[in-house]
């Protein structure tokens, strides 16, 4: 029996419990570097930031790309892209209904990638 820890794997981001502690608390094994890293870089880029936060304070939950598109000076195929990578990343679903795809966040996943980089208050 090996010692050690099962590698993370993305759908392990849908528990309920913390994937691994804050990095405040203890450093981050390479392995779960590894799972982690694509949804941060994904999050790197202001236009993807911007759509998560769109996506994620969408009323009702989720939001059409017909809704977003119109909030960029970017061409279609452009937020299509940045919108598959927010998929590839783990941090959005979507679900095409006829013409339109309506994408909703991983509640579950961004609260993990929260709760990794919480830092507790040093006056508390």
């Amino acid at each position: 029996m090996s010692k050690q820890p099962a590698v993370l794997t993305l759908t392990d981001l849908n528990a309920a419990e913390p994937c691994c502690p804050p990095l405040a608390e203890r450093r981050l094994p390479a392995e779960t570097a590894a799972v982690l890293a694509p949804a941060f870089k994904a999050l790197g880029d202001p236009v993807r930031l911007r759509l998560i936060s769109m996506i994620a304070s969408a009323e009702g939950g989720e939001i059409c790309v017909c809704d977003l598109t119109p909030a960029f000076d970017l061409s279609g195929p452009t937020i299509s892209h940045h919108l598959r990578t927010l998929r590839e990343a783990g941090l959005v679903d979507a679900d095409r209904r006829g013409t339109w795809v309506y994408y909703r966040a991983r509640a579950e996943v961004l609260r993990q990638l929260a709760a990794l980089l919480a830092v507790a208050d040093p006056a508390a």
